[in-house]
């Protein structure tokens, strides 16, 4: 491993999130507020969060995993988007609902991880970066959709538990 590499993450806030009652927040920690500045100016916002509920040893070491949205497919987790990982970062991107900057919260619609969990880093959402026209995707997931706004509706109906 390169030395130069510091094997230390300094969280800037955490997740909180209240399913049943719709809440799903990104609390930033005091310090880190100010980096919050003109984020408004953006419809989408990605969160980078550590799925801390699985970072152990045994979590870490698990390299295949079986998808629960497509049964009988294992595949490894460089091919999906598992909790499981030799370093357990987590991505997601979504909606901005609102920007309280004096407090550091960004209010979303939805957020796949769990409440207390750690964020790491917030960045924009930009198509020049972010969007790709040509791509291609794994069998299993051919009948997802391609956009964000139509995925709810799809989930809805193809409803799987994730759980974690």
């Amino acid at each position: 491993m390169n030395n130069s590499v510091k094997n230390q993450l300094n969280p800037i806030g955490e997740i909180v999130t209240d399913e049943g009652a719709g809440l799903f927040q990104v609390q930033l920690y005091p310090f880190y507020r100010d980096g919050l500045k003109m984020l408004v100016s953006f419809s989408h916002v990605i969160v980078l969060w550590w799925a801390d509920g699985h970072d152990n040893p045994n979590d870490r070491a698990i390299l295949t995993t079986e998808l629960p949205y497509a049964p009988g497919i294992e595949a490894g987790v460089f091919a999906c988007r598992s909790e499981y990982r030799p370093n357990p970062i987590c991505i997601t991107t979504m909606p901005i609902i609102d920007l309280d900057l004096p407090n550091g919260v960004i209010t979303l619609p939805w957020i796949d991880a769990r409440d207390g969990s750690p964020v790491l880093d917030l960045k924009p959402y930009t198509p020049v970066s972010d969007r790709i026209r040509d791509f291609r995707v794994a069998p299993w997931m051919q009948e997802w959709p391609q956009w964000m706004e139509e995925a709810g509706e799809y989930f809805a109906q193809h409803a799987v538990d994730f759980g974690e």
